[in-house]
């Protein structure tokens, strides 16, 4: 591995500094400390840039608090957005590119484009593509991953990668400056007590760490594939997925794992780990059940989905105003259901509470937003046939009465053959509140007609 040098100069540059402001400070511009940095932005950088350059920099004490998310209780530790969030930002705007070149293809989360639908589409194809070879599924993830990482190792890591002195300087100050390792959690690595290692444990929440946990499987991931041969890994930060054409292999695999994750990484693999025939039972991955031809919601997450639905349609029957949760709550999980075989669940959750979150959109979201107005052109032509509806970057293009025309030429004026047709452009916005309120004009046509059919009855 080729070791990188000389970054130091660049995290310490105050367009670098500046940088690292503008993206920490997103969604949270309403933050005390944030417009207090916001409103003197080049004395608080500069007074950041004395303390890296002169080595003065410490990190903040840590505030903790515990998080209960999916039934379980995790400890978040925070500092304050001056200056170690800036810190940490300007750190890996810089260092972030040779991390990810160390990561392997199939590496997820905390990484660009590499979320949980680009994992769940890669174990979909794995799955399609080579059936023999995804027979059987080995399911593990590392017991308490975060507050298991070993200090000294993740740095002797770093030092594989990088020789800036300085650099290797200000990640060793921020790896050392909390343990959030608990004694009771690690006798099973260190057998005994006195063994056991402080230093070990890096904090949730940090920005720098989701980058630490990720590097520091990567060895891992270049293990098992390179040396172990195995063709079908795929990681979600500490949940490994792992594919292979018998049970007996997945097993002998599962104790090698075992053996490097205690000897190499000090880790542990969490008891609750599986192996079992994929297309029988389906592959549970990154909130969904993935089966050789379709993919379901993972069930917890649909129950939790059925329960989140209700309950909004409950408020709108009892006319309450949905809250702009409510509304965040529909599109987060309509943003789930796309991906899998869904078309019942969506028919019958999200169908009759949709124009509720419509028309909160155009009434509370649009209005504070304050869109563009649309743009009319009038009769425009073209010698190309245009399609009705054409979405760019930032417009929605409609064309209407798309007429074709052919004009022969005289002695003064060139002919024209093409189509002629009226052009409107829209902001994306606008468009959105232009086809709900045709909805409901519809409805409400709809409503009469009906209403008309029964009354004739």
């Amino acid at each position: 591995m080729k070791r990188v040098g000389n970054l130091y100069k660049e995290i310490c540059s105050m367009d670098n500094l500046r940088k690292a402001h503008k993206n920490a400070r997103k969604g949270k511009g309403w933050y005390e400390e944030v417009k207090a940095v916001d409103a003197d932005q080049e004395t608080y950088l500069k007074a950041l840039q004395d303390m890296l350059i002169n080595h003065t920099y410490h990190t903040s004490e840590y505030r903790s608090f515990i998080k209960k998310e999916n039934g379980k209780e995790r400890e978040i530790f925070k500092l304050p957005y001056f200056p170690d969030r800036i810190c940490q930002w300007a750190i890996l705007q810089v260092i972030e590119p040779y991390l990810l070149k160390h990561l392997t293809k199939n590496t997820y989360s905390a990484i660009p484009d590499k979320g949980i639908h680009a994992a769940l589409h890669d174990v979909q194809k794995a799955m399609q593509t080579d059936v023999p070879g995804c027979q059987y599924c080995l399911k593990l993830d590392v017991r308490k991953f975060y507050p298991s990482i070993n200090h000294d190792i993740l740095k002797a890591k770093f030092r594989r990668l990088f020789k800036d002195p300085e650099l290797l300087w200000l990640l060793d100050e921020i790896i050392d400056s909390i343990s959030t390792a608990k004694i009771e959690n690690m006798r099973d690595i260190w057998l005994l007590d006195e063994d056991y290692d402080s230093e070990t444990g890096i904090p949730i929440g940090n920005y720098l760490s989701q980058y630490c946990g990720n590097f520091y499987l990567s060895f891992f991931d270049h293990w098992i594939k390179e040396e172990m041969r195995v063709k079908y890994e795929f990681r979600y930060m500490d949940d490994i997925l792992i594919f292979g054409r018998t049970k007996e292999e997945l097993h002998q695999l599962r104790r090698q794992i075992d053996v490097y994750f205690r000897t190499e990484l000090k880790l542990m693999i969490k008891p609750n780990w599986q192996v079992f025939p994929s297309y029988v039972r389906g592959v549970d991955f990154v909130g969904y059940r993935i089966f050789l031809n379709y993919v379901l919601l993972r069930k917890s997450s649909c129950i939790n989905f059925k329960n989140r639905m209700v309950e909004i349609a409950a408020k709108i029957e009892n006319g309450q105003l949905m809250s702009y949760s409510d509304w965040c709550s529909i599109n987060s999980y309509k943003g789930w259901l796309k991906h899998c075989d869904s078309a019942r669940l969506q028919e019958k959750y999200v169908l009759p509470i949709q124009a509720a979150a419509d028309r909160y959109y155009i009434e509370v979201i649009y209005k504070k937003k304050g869109g563009k107005k649309m743009v009319d052109y009038g009769k425009v032509r073209s010698t190309v046939k245009p399609e009705p509806l054409v979405v760019d970057e930032y417009s929605v293009w409609k064309h209407t009465d798309i007429q074709k025309v052919d004009e022969p030429g005289t002695d003064e004026m060139p002919g024209f053959s093409g189509y002629e047709y009226g052009m409107i452009q829209y902001s994306k916005d606008e468009f959105i509140l232009a086809q709900s309120a045709q909805n409901e004009q519809m409805n409400g046509i709809l409503n009469i007609m009906l209403t008309g059919v029964n009354g004739n009855e």
